[in-house]
């Protein structure tokens, strides 16, 4: 998980805070140092650690901390306000244009993930309401095309590109009329990267620059890469001048340095975080919300904005009118498994909710995308009739012979699972049973599912 180490280091030093009833100056400073360690093995700029460390102490030596009433608390306070000032504070939003189409070019080294994350932000403009047109610009490296048209093709964007023999320039402006011929308002421009920062590779990207005049330029950059993702930020800033930085693989990155380090550096915000490999594992990077998860306090709002993605407003008000009735089926719960696989992966839930990234530990890592026993019990579901599922009680031994051969599975599982539904049913009526007349709403959603190993 993203932060893992450093949010583990951090949490420790803060509880022995938290147990002392008055702070001395030697206890801030023995905890600053441990701090000072903890951002250093997460990979975080020397620079900027010494930066950050100092500011901090300063304030936590002053009157504020010493005089408070709970001293601990208040050094995580400062803490958590000083992440979020070194990350960039607010949310960095795109400048969209007044005139259409708004216009980004996407650069970056070959292998951080430009291509695919182009797709992933024209299939997060998609989802806001926007007509994006996908540019392919990288006539180098060998089937970047074909790769851009591929992502395309699965997000429904369409893809603009005129081979690989015709000029990146001349593509980038064919494209850009292409948009406002066929009423696309977003051109998202996928450009050729190298190995490594070169003259060539910067005199090609500031030529497309100068003719389509983008409203942004997003650098790419692999966040597992660690300093050398900072390095990189850092050259192609002062090379062409970038608007913001999206960080790729940041789920697979432990430590997070580039995440700390990248804003201070190059004084561009972050503006997108990769969190994974599917198409939708593009979020919008929010500096206070990232320091709030790194020290153990949950991110709530991102949660909940998960959790209204997945959840159909409308087939959750209709299983609470279920849910009193006590008439919850089969159906139901397998609306409620498709709404659950859309939450992803029990891990980054977690991290989400505060005090509650530890518990990661406890239960592991449940891919609720491809949990086996959540896939078993709806094959079993999707094994039976429409008549079987609506009313369950019909299902007489033969029946679920055919269903556990159906599915692949065995009458005891297809038991099993009916013997689910009747304890949650049961559940369902002690609880609208105690809100009942005393003025309490019970939301659907998520009822009282069975815990998958």
């Amino acid at each position: 998980m993203i932060f893992e180490g450093l949010s583990d280091k951090l949490q420790n030093t803060f509880s022995k805070l938290r147990s002392k009833g008055k702070l001395t100056e030697k206890d801030v400073k023995d905890a600053m140092r441990e701090v000072k360690l903890a951002l250093l093995e997460a990979d975080v700029n020397f620079k900027v650690v010494k930066d950050f460390i100092k500011k901090v102490q300063e304030r936590c030596v002053g009157q504020e901390v010493m005089k408070s009433l709970t001293p601990g608390q208040h050094v995580i306070k400062i803490v958590n306000e000083e992440l979020t000032a070194l990350m960039g504070d607010v949310q960095s939003k795109i400048m969209i244009s007044s005139k259409p189409p708004t216009v980004i070019m996407m650069v970056g080294l070959q292998g951080a993930g430009k291509t695919t994350t182009a797709g992933k932000l024209g299939g997060y403009f998609k989802k806001q309401g926007k007509k994006p047109l996908l540019v392919a610009c990288d006539v180098y490296r060998p089937a970047a095309i074909k790769q851009l048209q591929v992502v395309g093709e699965k997000l429904d964007i369409p893809v603009f590109a005129m081979g690989d023999k015709e000029n990146p320039v001349n593509i980038a402006k064919a494209g850009l009329s292409h948009a406002q011929k066929n009423g696309n308002d977003m051109v998202i421009i996928d450009t050729a990267g190298r190995l490594h920062v070169d003259e060539v590779l910067m005199e090609e990207l500031k030529n497309i620059k100068s003719e389509v005049r983008p409203h942004e330029i997003l650098l790419t950059v692999d966040a597992m890469t660690g300093q050398d993702a900072v390095n990189v930020a850092e050259s192609f800033n002062d090379a062409l001048g970038i608007d913001g930085v999206v960080l790729t693989k940041l789920d697979g990155d432990t430590r997070g340095g580039a995440a700390l380090s990248i804003r201070a550096v190059t004084k561009k915000p972050i503006k997108f975080i990769g969190m994974g490999e599917k198409l939708e594992d593009l979020e919008p990077f929010h500096p206070d919300r990232m320091a709030s998860r790194i020290l153990g306090m949950g991110d709530v709002l991102s949660l909940i904005e998960k959790a209204q993605e997945a959840v159909d407003i409308e087939k959750a008000k209709e299983l609470e009118k279920k849910m009193r009735k006590q008439e919850f089926d089969f159906e139901d719960l397998l609306d409620q498994f498709e709404q659950l696989k859309k939450m992803g992966s029990m891990d980054k839930l977690l991290g989400m909710m505060p005090g509650m990234a530890n518990m990661k530990n406890q239960i592991g890592d449940v891919d609720l995308q491809n949990n086996k026993d959540m896939k078993r019990s709806m094959a079993i579901i999707q094994s039976m009739t429409v008549e079987e599922r609506r009313n369950p009680s019909i299902l007489n031994a033969s029946r679920k012979k055919r269903i556990a051969k159906g599915s692949g599975t065995s009458v005891q599982e297809v038991n099993r699972l009916i013997k689910q539904l009747n304890e949650m049913k049961k559940m369902m009526k002690m609880f609208t049973g105690m809100t009942q007349g005393k003025g309490k709403k019970k939301r659907g959603g998520f009822a009282g599912l069975p815990f998958f190993k």
